[in-house]
């Protein structure tokens, strides 16, 4: 199991270990680091996209991204050599959205394969609704999605067994708002609300941290951090006082988030370029001929 807590909490979650985050199922199946990182940053990616052409809400998908994050997470966790991260994104996305906002395999299924096309991986999120009639219209055939669905599937359930079915997520956009409003940075509404968007830009960002900031750090800490950055970047004035410490987050996990959110630019701009031409090897077969590939590169073949 990867991270399993006894007790649901609007405020917490349970968090990874060092040990956990050490070595993960896939580096001990032979998949490099960097390799893994890139996976797992666009099967997020997917997930975001695929969310928002869905019309799902930013919390929901949150909670899918959380839940593919957690289902990689230590040596308990599960392996890109034995699950593909499209099924793995996709039975994410399903699961988040089912108590509540339920959408159909079919849709789940035609959307993520049109997101995760190489055209679409490393599209710009924001321009996501300029896609929206596209996507709808994506159609798979019948074989594609009864394939894809018992995927899907397969995957929800492996899911459930590494997670030992705690699927809870506490995020940190309802607090976000709260601390902005013991900081009373609404009394300019103006002012608030640029520093309400850029603080939820940062959250957004920091699911598809390759630090994995949501499952090593509590809600509060995150949208602390977000609202530090965001407070820097607009201009808006913030207490002298260490005003932080009041929301649980000291001055070194401050720090390490809001470096990490600054690094996420750079980050996504280097694996843009390093799949520029080439497909993400979303399923087991593709991620083999990768390591396959590597190898021969390697031997100067």
């Amino acid at each position: 199991m990867a991270i399993i807590t006894s007790k649901a909490s609007q405020l917490w979650n349970p968090l990874a270990t060092a040990e956990q985050l050490a070595t993960s199922r896939s580096q001990q199946d032979g998949v490099p680091a960097d390799l893994e990182a890139s996976i797992r940053f666009a099967g997020a990616r997917l997930t975001q996209a695929a969310g928002i052409l869905l019309q799902l809400p930013q919390e929901t998908i949150a909670q899918a991204i959380v839940l593919f994050t957690r289902f990689w997470i230590g040596v308990d966790g599960g392996s890109l050599c034995e699950h593909g991260a499209w099924d793995v994104a996709s039975a994410s996305l399903y699961m988040a959205a089912k108590p509540s906002l339920a959408r159909s395999p079919r849709k789940i299924v035609n959307v993520c394969t049109y997101v995760a096309q190489p055209i679409s991986a490393f599209q710009d999120l924001s321009r996501l609704h300029d896609k929206k009639s596209a996507a709808e219209d994506y159609y798979v055939s019948e074989g594609t999605y009864e394939s894809a669905r018992k995927r899907m599937l397969d995957a929800e359930a492996r899911i459930l067994r590494v997670l030992g079915f705690q699927t809870h997520v506490a995020l940190p956009y309802a607090l976000c708002i709260n601390y902005l409003q013991a900081l009373n940075v609404f009394s300019n509404p103006s002012a608030g609300s640029q520093l309400t968007k850029r603080a939820f830009a940062h959250l957004n960002t920091a699911l598809l941290s390759p630090q994995l900031l949501y499952v090593t750090h509590q809600p509060c800490t995150l949208a602390t951090a977000a609202i530090y950055l965001a407070a820097r970047e607009v201009a808006v004035k913030l207490p002298n006082e260490e005003w932080w410490e009041v929301f649980d987050t000291n001055r070194e996990e401050l720090g390490f988030l809001v470096v990490g959110l600054m690094s996420m630019e750079g980050f996504a701009t280097e694996e843009k370029a390093k799949w520029d031409g080439r497909e993400i090897p979303w399923t087991v077969e593709a991620l083999e001929k990768e390591l396959d590939r590597r190898i021969l590169a390697g031997s100067g073949e």
